[in-house]
């Protein structure tokens, strides 16, 4: 079997019109009218191929294909569809849209298989309203129920318009794992999101673990002052905090553990005037990992440095969790079964870790769970100029659909 090389591309083609930009990109962020459009779509083309849709009380979509037996377990595949804003047009849309072209393969070739097949794309694996992996998190009944209730107090709160908009609610969704049936695995193909296989000239790459995560609010405090009054060596600073903490703390996860990252993605600076002294910095820090051990010792040295860092500057130090997943290990007979698939084409794979996190990680709390990689042409993602090579995007296409078949049939 193979998967249909015209009708992908020309899937492809009609999903990209969806939230398209000038830059070449998709805006399709969660429940956006661009990604509910987007989703209108994917129920036409799964009903126009004879499949059965369905939809959770979480909204995640499916395509589902009685393979198997009444009451048989199912076999999962899929990704998402929302973008991250302005983001690319192969992140998490690749794995649903071969996820389609692989039911269809299966579908024509009349396999009857001991399980059923089924395709997710996931409500908002990409944070957009509350949250990382919403969508994967209700099916595993994994949500944080606390964080959900704040995102919907929240002044002017995105999550409340976007759930009334796509008639989803607080109940509906944290009820959604109640209504998951068993799962035998599930298996994510996704880009990269980085430059080893793209730097190595390897088509396809097999996950072996997916680092944990944790995100953090974090504010230093210090006092506001008139910025040509104040002597420096009094000051209270809290921009200067921050500098130094992002700076030391780089340093320290460079070389006390390398291999794992560290990132300040997000900062506002208070009050934020040309001649006003700093009085507050908050920001967003973000750590990962691929061993727990060296995840919790970051969340206990980064929190040591920045007390050691406010009490040096006379500031005050804050944070709160705002999310966390662990390291995933990927089950050896699931590599096993894809290292196969590999071989049978004669396609070349390395084994590498995902820095990212994905739906993936999240099943992993229901099912086994394994990811395929295409290349990131220089390793670009989360942005317009994310591409592919289509000959990639195909191998890993047809690797998914073997993969499948050859679960199905043990």
């Amino acid at each position: 079997m193979r998967i249909d090389e015209k009708r992908f591309r020309a899937d492809f083609e009609a999903l990209n019109q969806f939230g398209k930009t000038s830059e070449g990109g998709v805006n399709r962020p969660a429940l956006s009218l661009a990604h509910l459009a987007a989703r209108r779509w994917f129920r036409e083309q799964i009903e126009q191929a004879g499949l059965q849709f369905q939809m959770d009380a979480a909204g995640n979509h499916s395509a589902f294909l009685a393979c198997g037996p009444e009451g048989a377990p199912s076999l999962l595949i899929g990704s998402h569809l929302d973008s991250v804003p302005n983001g690319g047009r192969f992140d998490g849309a690749l794995g649903v849209l071969a996820g389609l072209q692989v039911l269809r393969s299966i579908q024509q070739a009349g396999l009857r298989l001991p399980v059923n097949l089924e395709l997710f794309d996931f409500t908002d694996e990409e944070g957009s309203l509350a949250g990382d992996f919403l969508g994967s998190r209700a099916f595993t009944g994994t949500l944080d129920r606390d964080l959900l209730e704040g995102a919907l107090a929240a002044p002017e709160s995105t999550l409340a318009k976007a759930l009334g908009g796509a008639g989803l609610s607080l109940k509906s969704i944290l009820g959604a794992a109640a209504e998951a049936l068993p799962v035998e695995a599930f298996l994510e193909l996704h880009v990269e999101q980085g430059p080893i296989l793209d730097d190595e000239g390897v088509p396809v790459g097999l996950v072996d673990v997916i680092s944990g995560k944790r995100y953090l609010w974090c504010s230093f405090q210090g006092e506001a002052g008139h910025a040509g009054t104040v002597p420096l060596e009094i000051r209270r600073d809290a921009f200067l905090g921050l500098a130094d903490f992002a700076l030391r703390a780089t340093r320290h996860v460079a070389t006390r553990h390398y291999g794992s990252f560290v990132t300040i993605g997000k900062a506002r600076i208070h009050p934020g005037a040309f001649s006003i002294i700093p009085g507050r910095a908050d920001f967003s820090l973000d750590f990962r990992s691929r061993s727990p051990k060296t995840l919790a010792a970051l969340e206990t040295e980064l929190r040591d440095l920045a007390g050691e860092i406010a009490a040096t500057r006379g500031l005050r130090f804050a944070s709160r969790l705002m999310d966390a997943t662990d390291p995933v290990i990927v089950p050896e007979r699931l590599r096993i079964v894809l290292e196969r698939a590999c071989s049978a084409r004669g396609y070349a794979h390395l084994d590498l870790a995902s820095g990212a996190g994905h739906d993936a990680q999240i099943l992993a709390a229901a099912a086994p769970t394994a990811m395929i990689f295409i290349p990131s042409p220089d390793g670009i993602s989360h942005a317009p100029e994310e591409s592919v090579r289509w000959d990639d995007l195909e191998k890993g296409a047809n690797i998914l659909l073997d993969a499948l078949a050859l679960l199905a049939s043990k």
